[in-house]
């Protein structure tokens, strides 16, 4: 498993120099996404100068700005100090966090929800900090496999509890609106950390707790 690198000296540092640049960087960005736009409108048959279209451009440059933020999301402000020493070890469990994300391969949505689970081990992190988690890595051009392995592992890493147990639902429109077309096709993908991975019993009191 590749660890994370959470060094905070070495993320301060790293998101301090991109900061730097960050307006005209994403200046640049926005326009070379209009131009890109513009071309795809041409290509397709339409023309990017009728009234509709006008501002379609500018318009998809910004909403990829918004379904691509989790690239520039900062770890340290994510966290930002909501790591709490507690004597609990029971299961803390997560469920139906809805998220959204652009599947990798055609960059169309996929949609659902997100289940996770940690048994601590002498630390907890704030409740809403789960759901940034799942959006931090939703927001990116994603396969729903890797972002559920990508779940667990920054919590597996930021918490290092006894274990961590992910479980994502998703709708995907590459098979909705293309392809084979089916509508009602959903994909679960899940993975196991720990003692969710070692101990059939936490697993199954997991998956009561998401079911119920």
């Amino acid at each position: 498993m590749q660890t994370l690198n959470l060094d905070l000296e070495y993320l301060e540092k790293t998101f301090e120099i991109s900061r730097n640049g960050d307006v005209k960087r994403a200046a640049r960005r926005k326009t070379s996404i209009e131009k890109s736009v513009v071309s795809i409108l041409e290509n397709v048959g339409e023309n990017p100068d009728r009234e509709g279209l006008l501002r379609t451009p500018d318009r998809v440059a910004r909403m990829y700005a918004e379904l691509t933020e989790g690239y520039h999301t900062d770890p340290l402000k994510l966290i930002n100090n909501a790591l709490f020493e507690v004597d609990y070890n029971e299961m803390v469990v997560v469920k139906d966090i809805e998220f959204s994300s652009l599947c990798e391969h055609h960059m169309l949505p996929f949609l659902g929800k997100a289940h996770v689970a940690y048994i601590p081990n002498g630390k907890v992190v704030g409740l809403s900090k789960i759901p940034r988690i799942v959006d931090m890595f939703a927001k990116r051009l994603q396969v729903q496999e890797r972002m559920t392995r990508q779940v667990a592992d920054f919590i597996n890493e930021v918490l290092q509890p006894q274990g961590v147990a992910v479980v994502i639902e998703g709708v995907h429109m590459c098979m909705v609106m293309r392809g084979v077309k089916k509508a009602n096709a959903g994909m679960v993908t899940r993975t196991f950390l720990g003692q969710f991975e070692d101990n059939r019993d936490f697993r199954a009191e997991f998956l009561e707790h998401i079911r119920s």
